[in-house]
């Protein structure tokens, strides 16, 4: 009773949450955001190594581990950011929280089915410049993708499984400028607007094998070919006023502006990984990503300060549990998890690559026996630079999920 209670709650706290703004980083201005999920927030608190497949959990980067499940597998997650924003003149602090994904595992024999929903990629910042006493600009945006997802896997034999993720892609962003002058009436402001939407996929293989009677090796690969987006454009452009108490006040509904309508290009990726561990016990692995995106492009044209280039990703990680069977010790039961990874994000600009480096730890805390879990991820890092005006972020993120586990399909045996 209390779980059903609980999954409901959850279930609808994840759905009214969703369209939260996810980032405040001013780098959400290019391509569509900020590309929010690395991984669930066990795998995050081991810098994003997804290499091991879990009976009890959901592994939501590589599809082919969802044929491993056992028991039906409840996932939600979410995160609590802060970021202190510096230039070589000022800084300033923002807090977001969002959630970060839900979905659903449940085990048909050897085949595996997962279907959730996740945000793909989040808009949100607000920049104030003042270039003279009596010049004032200011640049908004909100919104965001989501991606709703189901997929399928299947174990061929014990060490090797297939898997494939088919993925919705929705959503819409806004974003604002307006330019004032207190030398003239009336300020300007420009409004833009996209709808976006795509279909693509993600296809992952998992090979595992014993090396000794106690020791496997893991290994696995992710792909996920190259696709498109279609953009829907509007944009309006009105006057305003300013005021010190309420802001600029729009003085008309504006007029409409044509725009062209564009595909934007979601970029190929490559993930390869490998990894030892003690079933039960102990595991590390390391995983490096590759993403084209070269081909990837901004929403409107005439966006040039930022370009884009190919992406590397690479992390390190593991985890420890002392003796998941204990019944005398709850914290040897636990599962201490911790990580590293850097990556160049494949954005250019003013002709600096952004890149993000952050170190990762946290636990698996057992909840009523050894199926359930909640985790617990904290995350240091380090994106963008000060270099050519640039911002450099420094942002700590608290990540939690619930993972709850049981079996839903068991026939009674008395009535």
């Amino acid at each position: 009773m209390i779980k059903n209670f609980l999954l409901g709650f959850l279930l609808f706290y994840s759905i009214t949450n969703l369209a939260q703004e996810g980032t405040s980083s001013p780098y959400s201005f290019y391509g569509i955001g900020d590309i929010k999920f690395k991984g669930t927030v066990d795998t995050r608190a081991m810098g994003g190594v997804s290499v091991f497949p879990d009976s009890i959990h959901l592994n939501l980067q590589n599809p082919a581990s969802y044929s491993t499940l056992k028991y039906i597998a409840f996932t939600i997650g979410g995160n609590y950011n802060t970021t202190r924003f510096k230039t070589n003149t000022e800084q300033e602090n923002a807090r977001r929280s969002a959630v970060d994904y839900i979905a659903i595992g449940i085990p048909i024999g050897r085949l595996g089915a997962t279907f959730g929903l996740m945000p793909y990629s989040s808009v949100g910042y607000q920049i104030n410049s003042i270039s003279s006493p009596s010049m004032a600009r200011q640049f908004t945006g909100n919104g965001g993708v989501n991606k709703a997802f189901i997929g399928f896997a299947y174990q061929i034999n014990k060490n090797f499984s297939v898997g494939a993720d088919i993925n919705f892609n929705f959503g819409s962003i806004r974003t604002e400028s307006v330019v004032f002058s207190n030398q003239v009436l009336y300020g300007t402001k420009e409004r833009n607007n996209s709808s976006i939407s795509g279909l693509n996929i993600n296809t992952g293989v998992i090979y595992n094998r014993p090396l000794n009677k106690k020791v496997n090796l893991f290994s696995s690969l992710i792909f996920t070919p190259e696709s498109s987006l279609k953009t829907l454009n509007s944009r309006n452009i009105s006057t305003v006023q300013f005021s010190e108490g309420a802001g600029f006040i729009p003085t008309d509904a504006g007029i409409d502006v044509a725009v062209a309508n564009n595909n934007i290009n979601l970029p190929s990726k490559i993930a390869a990984a490998f990894g030892l561990s003690e079933n039960k016990k102990w595991g590390i692995g390391a995983e490096y990503t590759k993403q084209q995106f070269s081909s990837y492009s901004n929403r409107f044209v005439e966006i040039t300060s930022g370009r884009f280039e190919n992406a590397n990703r690479y992390a390190i990680g593991g985890y420890i549990i002392p003796k998941y069977n204990s019944f005398s010790n709850y914290f040897e039961r636990v599962n201490y998890r911790a990580g590293l990874r850097t990556e160049n994000t494949g954005l250019i600009v003013n002709n600096k690559s952004i890149t993000d480096t952050a170190i990762t730890m946290g636990l698996g805390l057992p909840l009523g026996g050894i199926l359930s879990n909640l985790n617990l991820t904290f995350e240091y890092g380090k994106r963008g630079t000060r270099a050519e005006n640039l911002v450099e972020e420094n942002y700590m993120n608290f990540l939690i999920s619930v993972s709850l586990t049981d079996k839903w399909f068991v026939k009674r045996k008395y009535d």
